[in-house]
């Protein structure tokens, strides 16, 4: 049998499921899905805190991951697919800091992940710094130091779009060093370390006008068989929504989805 493909009724706002609320440009049937717009970053839930927002030491020993739990996801523009995070199609092996900079070159994508945090991405720049958004700043740092403990691997490959040449992705990291609040033009670290690689405007704050369409498909994949698709205006949106379910964890997703369907699926008046 072929995939089985379940879609989400369309939701407000208030109705979705979610953790927490605050939480170089260039550039067809209908489906059922939904928008974020987050009012907020979530740095806060970024490095060097745990879920609970306690700060945890720098130096302390490396972060639980847990590869089962991961969520495997693709995101498409219309029929392209633009993003694919599964382990048929990217290589989702991580490694220890130090072992990935035998591996980095400059221009690199790097994605440090632990369990119960947001996935934190970075630009490799040479010499075993990063240029990274953290804390509502743009950084350069130690990858060591950025890792804060956890696994991280080579993320070059999740987005599908063509990459600038290596000088112009670390220029585009570096000129951006130093900018804060409200100087910045990207929602998260992702958002940021792919524009620097990719330079498109999606990637930025109010780079795509929401005008009612939804072009773009998350699709969850749950299992060999079954997966689940929203649809966003935007790819700022899609991002938001695939960094929250990487929060979550696998397991945690399947219940979420789960719970939604026993809803929507009950009859009016059914205990």
């Amino acid at each position: 049998m072929g995939n089985q493909m379940d879609k989400l009724s369309h939701l407000s706002y208030a109705e979705v499921p979610t953790v927490d609320r605050d939480g170089v440009d260039t550039e067809e049937g209908p489906r059922i899905g939904v928008s974020y717009i987050f009012s907020g970053d979530d740095d806060e839930l970024e490095d060097g805190c745990a879920v609970d927002g306690t700060v945890k030491d720098p130096k302390q020993e490396e972060k639980q991951y847990d590869r089962r739990d991961e969520v495997e996801c693709s995101v498409y523009n219309r029929e392209e697919c633009i993003y694919d995070k599964s382990s048929k199609c990217a290589t989702l092996e991580v490694y220890s800091p130090e072992n990935l900079l035998n591996k980095c070159k400059a221009g690199d994508l790097v994605e440090f992940v632990a369990t119960g945090q947001y996935p934190h991405w970075a630009v490799y720049v040479g010499d075993f710094q990063v240029v990274h958004l953290h804390r509502a700043e743009v950084k350069n740092s130690f990858l060591t130091d950025a890792s804060q403990g956890r696994r991280c691997r080579i993320a070059n490959d999740f987005y599908r779009f063509k990459a600038l040449g290596a000088d112009m992705v670390v220029q585009n990291a570096m000129e951006q060093v130093g900018l804060k609040d409200r100087e910045l033009s990207w929602r998260n670290p992702e958002c940021f370390a792919a524009w620097c690689r990719f330079g498109k405007r999606e990637f930025k704050m109010g780079g795509e006008i929401r005008i009612g369409k939804q072009p773009y498909r998350l699709k969850i994949l749950m299992s060999d068989k079954h997966s689940h698709v929203l649809e966003f205006q935007s790819l700022e949106d899609v991002v938001m929504e695939k960094r929250r379910n990487d929060y979550l964890g696998r397991r945690a997703v399947q219940q979420e989805l789960a719970a939604h369907f026993n809803t929507v699926n009950r009859e009016p008046g059914a205990d």
